[in-house]
């Protein structure tokens, strides 16, 4: 073996180790943390923890990305994952409103939901707040 192969060949296994732990490195960074994150069939009572603010409709909106119309009256919240319609439970500051999904959202980087502007009146939230949240048990 001549010295210029070997060299070759150390720089290939050095660049294929360096590619593994990129890769590695990646995927960590890229694949979701699910720790805290509930599965979509996750069972009725199991509280979990998210930020929540509210938010108004873009003016001329007539209608959420869920279908549902909007006025100063909607009561909902805009999640990006959940399902349009999914039945939930928040808890904040020891009350509790059943309520449902009635957009998408939130764009805002460490917040999950967004609160319609009456749903935040009625529950007392102004700002970015802590919240508890549940998935609603089904009726009967």
């Amino acid at each position: 073996m001549t010295i210029p192969l070997a060299q070759r060949q150390i720089a290939l296994a050095a660049i294929t180790l360096l590619a593994v732990v990129v890769g590695v490195a990646l995927a960590r960074v890229l694949q979701p943390d699910d720790g805290d994150a509930p599965a979509a069939a996750a069972p009725a009572g199991e509280w979990y923890r998210a930020l929540a603010a509210p938010y108004a409709f873009p003016e001329g909106a007539r209608r959420t990305a869920c279908g549902h119309p909007t006025g100063r009256r909607t009561l909902g919240v805009a999640h990006p994952v959940l399902p349009c319609g999914a039945k939930i439970t928040i808890l904040f500051e020891g009350r509790e409103v059943l309520t449902q999904v009635v957009d998408r959202g939130t764009g805002v980087p460490g917040r999950e939901f967004d609160v319609t502007a009456a749903l935040a009146e009625e529950m007392g939230l102004a700002g970015v707040q802590p919240i508890q949240w549940r998935f609603a048990a089904a009726p009967g």
